[in-house]
């Protein structure tokens, strides 16, 4: 199938792959987003700039976890990890802790927006869960999905994203 990929994926003058995103880690990245959000939007006191520092470090705290997990399962019995390696699977796994930017950056601004608390809390869920179904599309149009199937894919993570969002709105916040 022939599909319009976006500019980042296009083939270089080599041919080859311009860069090499994990759509999985982003997906998962903006989900981890959202439930700190949640978890962080649940408290009497809904602080910006904490909620901003638990979102990134909790990015890199998984980043690191799935460099390790990934680096150890890998691993031959008795092989000793370099640099190099150690840094290809970093830079692999990088969009976990990048999934966590976006919803921080939209806490950041959020004053800037005139956005109350819970406006805030609400913005900063929206946009990680339209980011999260985001990357599911373009993950899935990559790995050669019809705009049908991406669609699909889109959808389940829009549903997953949802039970996020319901788990807040249960919560009363």
């Amino acid at each position: 199938m022939n599909h319009v990929l976006p500019w980042w994926h296009r083939p270089g003058p080599d041919g080859r792959q311009q860069t090499q995103t994990d759509y999985a880690g982003a997906v998962y990245g903006s989900l981890l987003a959202a439930s700190v959000i949640v978890a962080a939007s649940t408290a009497v006191e809904f602080p910006r700039l904490e909620t901003v520092v638990l979102l990134l470090v909790t990015g890199v705290v998984f980043w690191v976890a799935h460099v390790y997990a990934r680096l150890a399962g890998e691993r031959t019995v008795g092989q000793g990890l370099d640099w190099r390696e150690i840094r290809r699977v970093g830079r692999g796994e990088r969009s976990i802790v990048e999934a966590a930017v976006l919803p921080a950056v939209a806490l950041a601004i959020s004053p800037l927006l005139g956005l109350d608390l819970t406006s805030t809390a609400w913005f900063a869920l929206a946009v990680a869960v339209a980011q999260q179904v985001s990357w599911a599309f373009l993950g899935a149009l990559y790995a050669g999905a019809s705009r049908r199937q991406a669609s699909a894919e889109a959808l389940v993570n829009l549903v997953l994203g949802l039970v996020i969002v319901a788990a807040k709105g249960a919560l009363g916040h």
